[in-house]
């Protein structure tokens, strides 16, 4: 993984905070509502990916919270964009909301303590221990909060945590809500068997 800044970083996890508007519109609007917005917000990052990298236009913001391997491919945002929106359309609301928070949360607990205080590094990505482990304790709150389920929520934080910390060339932002959401769904399905 190429390195930025503590500050770029902390701006680019910034960004995902836009995950909390996604579980509010879905929680007082409704699932379609959330779809709505998503796919609408698709549709204007796909265009702007369109001119950023078909047509080599340079966009300043963007630009700025990038990593060396995005700026000639696509966005980790589009990615984040497409796991929300199959984590809400596939998952019951609940695995829904810690799939997408832990993705945000999770996420921005493990770069932004790994990159502060991470000494220790995990192969394959030369990810943290620390990282890793503000991870998982963040996941785990996520999960009990929306599942209550203690076992389910200990799986389904150290799945996300696992995804996160292994997947090198497959992009986090949507393995996690994907991954870690449909094993909390088959989790759920086979307790209640």
């Amino acid at each position: 993984m190429t390195s930025i800044s503590f500050t770029s970083e902390l701006m680019r996890k910034g960004v995902h905070l836009t995950s909390i508007l996604i579980v509010l519109i879905y929680a007082f609007y409704g699932k379609q509502a959330a779809q709505i917005l998503l796919i609408s917000y698709l549709v204007l990052i796909l265009f702007i990916e369109h001119i950023r990298l078909d047509r080599g236009i340079k966009i300043p913001f963007f630009n700025l919270m990038l990593r060396k391997k995005e700026r000639s491919s696509i966005g980790s945002y589009v990615y984040f964009t497409l796991g929300a929106l199959i984590a809400i359309s596939v998952f019951s609301q609940n695995v829904a909301f810690a799939a997408v928070l832990m993705t945000t949360f999770g996420d921005m607990s493990a770069a932004l303590v790994g990159k502060r205080f991470g000494r220790i590094r995990i192969f394959p990505n030369e990810k943290s221990v620390e990282g890793c482990i503000a991870e998982y304790f963040v996941n785990l709150v996520i999960a009990f909060v929306f599942i209550s389920n203690l076992f389910i929520s200990v799986s389904m934080a150290f799945v996300a945590t696992y995804v996160e910390t292994i997947f090198v060339r497959i992009d986090d932002n949507l393995a996690i809500p994907v991954i870690a959401g449909a094993f909390a769904e088959l989790a759920l399905f086979l307790t209640y068997l």
